[in-house]
C-alpha cells in the first residue's frame, strides 16, 4: 500500500506538471484531466470527467480510430502510436507525443487507461524547417543543387526510375543588371525569374537554381519536341520586361535566357545528364553571341 504522504505527492506531481495526463476507463469516458489538459482544451475538470475522451481532444476524422485504439490498448497489444494530433478548445491542432498506459486490478484485469502528452509541435516544426532548408535556395525559395540532384537520381534509377527532361537555363544580360542597378536589384531579379519558372512548370516538375544565375527545370517525359518547345516557351517568358527596383516606377529591365535541354533515361548517371543540358545551353548562347557579332563565353 502507498502512503498517504506518497498519495499526496502523486496528486500534486499531476496537478503541477506541463504534461497533458489524461485517464479514460474502458469505455473511454474521462476519469481524470489535470489541469494542463483543462488549459489545452478550454474546458473544467467538471466538463470533462464523463465525456468520452475522443470528443474531447481526437481530431474528427480520426474518432472512430481512437475508439479502435482504445480497444486494442484493454487487449494487450499496442496500438495507439508514439504522436498523435490532437485538438485544443480552439479547434487547433498540435502534434502530441504520448506514452500509454494500461491500469489493471491487483487480479490483471485492466480497467482503465492513462495517457500522458507532451505537446512536441514546435519542436517538429523547426525540425522540418531544417529539412525544409536543407534543400532549398534560400534566397529563391526553389530546390537547391542538393534537391535537383536527389530527384534526379530517383527519376534515373536504373529500377525505378522512368527518365526524364531537362531544361538548363542561364540568364542572358544578368551581370548588367547587378553593375547598373546594384546587388539587391539583381537579387529581385532572380526571384522574379524563379517565380515565372514556377508558373511555367507541370504539377510533376520540379525547378532548382543551381546556383547564380542558373536555373534547371526537370520534367517527366523523354519526348524531345516537347521539350524543345517548353525551352522557348520559357525563353519567350523571360524575354518579358521584369521590375527590379521593386517600386514599380517603371524601371523596368530586359534580360533574356539561352536555354539547352537534354534527356536522360533511367540508369543514366545525373551529374552526365546536367553536364549535357549545360553544353547544350553554351551551344545557344555561343551561337546567339556569333550572331550578334560578340565573341564567344570563354
Amino acid at each position: 500500500m502507498t502512503s498517504p504522504a506518497l498519495d499526496g505527492l502523486a496528486r500534486a506531481t499531476v496537478e503541477a506538471t506541463a504534461a497533458l495526463v489524461l485517464v479514460c476507463d474502458g469505455g473511454g469516458r474521462v476519469l481524470l484531466a489535470n489541469p494542463a489538459l483543462q488549459r489545452f482544451t478550454g474546458r473544467s475538470r467538471e466538463e470533462l470527467v464523463g465525456a468520452p475522451f475522443w470528443e474531447v481532444v481526437t481530431i474528427p476524422e480520426e474518432v472512430e480510430l481512437a475508439r479502435a485504439a482504445l480497444a486494442m490498448v484493454l487487449s494487450g497489444r499496442p496500438a495507439i502510436p508514439g504522436e498523435v494530433d490532437w485538438t485544443t478548445g480552439d479547434g487547433d491542432r498540435r502534434r502530441i507525443e504520448l506514452q500509454t498506459s494500461v491500469l489493471t486490478h491487483d487480479d490483471g484485469r485492466p480497467y482503465a487507461v492513462s495517457f500522458i502528452g507532451i505537446d512536441v509541435t514546435a519542436h517538429r516544426e523547426r525540425e522540418a524547417q531544417v529539412r525544409r532548408q536543407a534543400v532549398t535556395d534560400p534566397l529563391t525559395g526553389l530546390a537547391n543543387r542538393s534537391a535537383l540532384f536527389a530527384v534526379l537520381a530517383a527519376r534515373l534509377h536504373v529500377e525505378t526510375g522512368d527518365g526524364c527532361g531537362l531544361l538548363f537555363c542561364d540568364l542572358d544580360g544578368f551581370k548588367e543588371v547587378n553593375d547598373r542597378y546594384g546587388h539587391a536589384a539583381g537579387d529581385r531579379l532572380l526571384v522574379a525569374v524563379a517565380a515565372r519558372l514556377r508558373e511555367l512548370a507541370g504539377p510533376d516538375d520540379v525547378v532548382a537554381r543551381l546556383g547564380g544565375d542558373e536555373f534547371v527545370l526537370v520534367a517527366r517525359g523523354t519526348d524531345a519536341d516537347a521539350l524543345a518547345a517548353r525551352a522557348r516557351r520559357l525563353e519567350a517568358a523571360m524575354a518579358a520586361p521584369f521590375d527590379v527596383t521593386g517600386a514599380g516606377d517603371g524601371a523596368a529591365v530586359r534580360i533574356g535566357a539561352s536555354t539547352g535541354t537534354a534527356l536522360g533515361g533511367p540508369g543514366e548517371d545525373p551529374d552526365t545528364v546536367v553536364n549535357r543540358a549545360d553544353m547544350a545551353m553554351y551551344g545557344v548562347k555561343s551561337l546567339r553571341r556569333v550572331r550578334r557579332g560578340a565573341p564567344s563565353p570563354s
